[in-house]
């Protein structure tokens, strides 16, 4: 199923899924805040361990403009909660198991690896107003362009 991508000023996803800790986690949640969500395809990989620990360490300064982050996989909460543990991510890890949530905001598809084609995860990153529009999208992002694109981004607004 094809999906065109995001773009400014999109009505951003619902969304409505478990946490690492079962908690279940809504975009409305964050209704009147800046929301970062992250895609990305699997706990635990290096490409994943480095966006996730970047954007951990970042999570401060992203508190300090406003901005809550959730990242979201197809993993289960079991993989969820090892990862968090792991590396001590501290924020929401959400489980897209059937991955609707990544196909409603266009970053499940094709992809290839050493050749293989396969269905997956893009990784991809979206910074969402207070209204739940989307401020920017990043498509097919490198592991390590989360924070740099989101932080260049929100200062560049200022």
């Amino acid at each position: 199923m094809a999906v065109s991508n995001l773009k400014p000023g999109d009505k951003a996803p619902d969304f409505e899924l478990s946490d690492q800790d079962g908690k279940t986690v809504k975009l409305s949640d964050f209704n009147g805040r800046k929301l970062l969500i992250y895609f990305y395809p699997k706990a635990s990989t290096p490409g994943c361990t480095l966006q996730s620990c970047s954007v951990s360490r970042a999570k401060d300064d992203f508190k300090s403009l406003g901005v809550d982050v959730v990242g979201i996989s197809p993993d289960k909460p079991s993989g969820q909660k090892r990862f968090d543990s792991l590396f001590n991510l501290g924020f929401p890890l959400l489980c897209d198991t059937e991955h609707k949530v990544a196909e409603s905001y266009g970053t499940w598809g094709e992809k290839s690896f050493l050749g293989k084609k396969f269905t997956g995860i893009i990784r991809s990153s979206f910074l969402i107003d207070e209204d739940g529009k989307i401020l920017q999208s990043w498509y097919k992002v490198s592991p390590g362009d989360t924070v740099p694109n989101a932080k260049n981004f929100l200062n560049k607004k200022d």
